[in-house]
């Protein structure tokens, strides 16, 4: 059987104008999670991410903090979703930014139904790709970690939603599953595939034994 590590970004810019930006805080989840795996001897013969900042700055934490260069092929098919197109596409009007625990709490209750209708077909979110087109690019990278070889250990750095689509479709889960997957991926968290020449297995999902301390308990977060 080979490894497959999924892992969600950092720490990103939640609420800011550009999200696509780690926080100092998800760059140091980053670097730890790469000294757990420096500390445990985990190697990598192959590394795929998506294309967005928040992949690229999350790689280089964890290669920072594993002391290896671990080249990565970049994966537009590994991106996340629009969350901001999903929500106007059921909620058009203006929204106040997510800076209080009440407007968090809306947009993550808009998001959960916008996904779902997403997903369903029942909307069209501008600027982004159906929700079979979303889905075919997360399962085009998984068969890609099944080509690299039994016995080799594969690193994905991507986001929430194909992680939890990966997952999802492992677990042939519907979509109600899977939204509630996504909006508990906690960030820099890992799930462990293991693949034969045919399909992935899940082993665990949505695990930071890289912050499993009494200090770093106050690295972890969700958005």
């Amino acid at each position: 059987m080979g490894s497959l590590y999924l892992v969600r970004h950092g720490q990103a810019s939640f609420g800011a104008a550009d999200y696509d930006q780690l926080s100092p805080r998800g760059a140091e989840q980053c670097r730890r999670l790469g000294a757990y795996w420096r500390e445990h001897g985990q190697p990598f013969d192959a590394v795929f991410t998506g294309t967005l900042r928040r992949h690229a700055q999350s790689l280089d934490g964890i290669r920072e903090g594993l002391g290896q260069a671990l080249p990565a092929l970049a994966l537009p098919g590994l991106n996340e979703y629009d969350s901001e197109a999903v929500v106007r596409a059921i909620h058009p009007e203006p929204l106040a930014p997510p800076h209080d625990a009440e407007a968090v709490k809306q947009h993550f209750r808009l998001l959960r139904q916008g996904l779902l209708a997403w997903m369903r077909g029942d909307t069209a979110p501008q600027g982004m790709p159906a929700f079979a087109d979303f889905s075919a690019g997360v399962a085009d990278a998984l068969q890609r970690v099944l080509a690299v070889g039994v016995g080799r250990q594969v690193l994905i750095v991507s986001s929430g939603g194909p992680i939890s689509t990966a997952v999802a479709q492992v677990l042939a889960a519907p979509p109600e599953t899977l939204v509630e997957l996504n909006l508990r991926l906690r960030n820099s968290a890992l799930t462990e595939f293991v693949f034969n020449p045919k399909r992935h297995h899940l082993v665990s999902f949505n695990t930071l034994p890289h912050l499993d301390s009494v200090e770093a308990r106050a690295l972890i977060t969700h958005a």
